[in-house]
């Protein structure tokens, strides 16, 4: 029995294909990992079985009685109360049986007659049993549990939820899901917002969940370790793979071998077919012949290596071998140390993952480091001056009435100028703009397509040092895949802080290591990849 069905599914919006003829089908304890690109359907997806968004045609199916839990990036959870008494709200049967179990408890120590006490110690009986399928004995254990792995202090707990920042308040939506335990879990972007331990954490609480999930994500090392099967949504249609991410890397190359074998066959045959019609059209009138027409086809689906494209741009800038130095760094926030007497230097080829646990001071450091806030005590140098670009500033910096071309290209001493106009068109469209959105405006695009903007900015700004905040967090695969390969050629030191550890293993030559096991308060540990 399925608990989710979408059966010969068709979508637009505004006269735009989103889906065409989509089949997906939700079974219990399936764990469904949803990939694509930005804006190619996902969220539609879950809208669909929400019933926030109508199909055009076809059908979308959930068994009655199914309780579905869903989790935005962008929680809607608001309020006065506190995240605790939010919580505490989800166990209100299991309060009420509490309740009840202390009223008994008092009649029975009233000493009443036989048959009365008789009666109690029945329903008393028939309660444990309650508490027993509700696995209700250690709520307050499961609900501390799960807020202090999400990193809630206890100051976080108490607050109302309308004072949380956007981060925290997704924090407490997807703490309150995964208390509820609905049969079926609708996740967007689940660890968007987590450290590395609440990433692991929520890896571990899908071992033991018993229903079934549809998780849209970028994060592939999540992906690999929670999901059954992949379905990606390509071209407006649903493509299935079963096993989990690194299952599915193999059998996408053996599917894209096998369509590429099948676009050649048919190629041979179309230039056959081209090649008649010109034989036919000589008995007529003098012509070209198109013997050449396999070539040419060949020639132009042929995909154009992507290391070619990136190093066609990074090929005329040159840097300093030493771009920066920090010596004796310290930061503190009131009696929180977050480093203390850091020391490193920044070198032409760094790509400095910068990990830890949520609050320990990675973002911080970057702002260190850029200038925004003042250390306590050391000093961080630029030998060249702060020749740096941060992405977040330029994600939050985006004007809304520019258009993409301008926003990439006008930057000062942005490679747009250095490299050749064919070889940043053929960046950018690898980074998935294609031409209409080049011209678009800025207000006009989606959270990922801006992402993707402030990225090809950073890529492309000729700047010596890239300040990276968690950049994967609104980015779909095959853009992130691209900013790694640019990260990987970049010639000069990229800072990153990030949670994505697939990200971070592929591209890190040092780690800085914040809050490490048995490390003193403030100590960050240096180390090379």
């Amino acid at each position: 029995m399925s608990l989710i069905r979408l059966q010969d599914v068709n979508t637009s919006f505004e006269n735009k294909q989103v889906l065409r003829e989509a089949f997906l089908r939700l079974d219990p304890k399936d764990r469904i990992g949803l990939i694509g690109r930005n804006g190619s359907g996902k969220s539609t997806i879950l809208k669909l079985v929400l019933d926030q968004v109508q199909p055009d045609s076809g059908t979308v199916t959930v068994e009655p009685g199914v309780r579905i839990g869903y989790f935005s990036q962008f929680s809607e959870l608001d309020g006065k109360a506190s995240i605790a008494e939010i919580l505490d709200a989800v166990f209100m049967e299991i309060k009420d049986v509490e309740a009840e179990l202390a009223g008994i408890d008092a009649a029975i120590a009233a000493n009443p007659a036989d048959k009365e006490m008789d009666r109690l110690i029945r329903r008393q009986s028939e309660l444990f049993e309650t508490m027993d399928r509700l696995d209700g004995w250690d709520y307050p254990r499961r609900i501390d549990t799960v807020l202090t792995t999400l990193g809630f202090t206890a100051a976080h707990r108490v607050c109302p939820v309308d004072a949380l920042s956007g981060g925290w308040r997704n924090r407490a939506a997807l703490a309150k899901i995964l208390l509820e335990q609905p049969d079926v879990l609708l996740l967007d972007e689940p660890t968007n917002y987590l450290d590395v331990a609440g990433v692991e954490w929520l890896e571990g609480w899908f071992r033991d969940f018993r229903g079934a999930a549809i998780i849209v994500s970028h994060d592939r090392k999540f992906l690999d370790a929670v999901v059954t099967r992949i379905v990606e949504v390509e071209n407006f249609h649903l493509h299935e793979y079963p096993g989990n991410f690194a299952e599915y890397v193999v059998q996408k190359q053996f599917r894209l071998k096998n369509l590429q074998a099948q676009f050649v066959h048919e190629a041979e045959l179309l230039a056959f077919e081209a090649e008649g019609i010109a034989d036919r059209r000589e008995a007529a009138k003098a012509g070209g012949r198109l013997s050449t027409q396999l070539t040419r086809i060949k020639k132009s689906r042929a995909p154009r290596p992507v290391d070619e494209i990136i190093t066609g741009i990074y090929g005329g800038l040159h840097v300093k071998d030493v771009l920066g130095r920090v010596r004796g760094v310290s930061k503190s926030y009131g009696d929180k140390v977050l480093f203390e007497n850091l020391s490193f230097e920044v070198n032409k080829g760094d790509r400095i993952a910068v990990t830890g646990t949520n609050g320990s001071g990675k973002t911080t450091l970057l702002r260190v480091l850029t200038g925004e806030e003042k250390p306590d005590a050391g000093e961080v140098t630029w030998p060249k001056g702060p020749a740096m670009v941060s992405y977040n500033q330029m994600l939050a910096e985006l004007d809304d009435a520019d258009t993409v071309t301008h926003a990439v290209n006008s930057l000062p001493g942005s490679l747009a100028f250095s490299a050749t106009r064919k070889s940043v068109n053929r960046f950018l469209t690898m980074f998935q703009f294609s031409e209409a959105d080049l011209t678009s405006k800025i207000g006009n695009l989606s959270g990922g397509q801006r992402a993707r903007v402030a990225m090809a900015q950073c890529l492309l700004s000729g700047a010596p040092v890239l300040l990276l905040d968690e950049p994967t967090n609104h980015l779909d695969m095959s853009s992130t895949q691209v900013m790694e390969r640019a990260l990987l050629h970049f010639p000069g030191a990229v800072i990153v802080v990030s949670h994505d550890r697939f990200f971070t293993e592929k591209i890190a030559t040092r780690w800085l290591v914040f809050g490490a096991d048995g490390a003193e308060p403030g100590a960050v540990h240096l180390r090379e990849a």
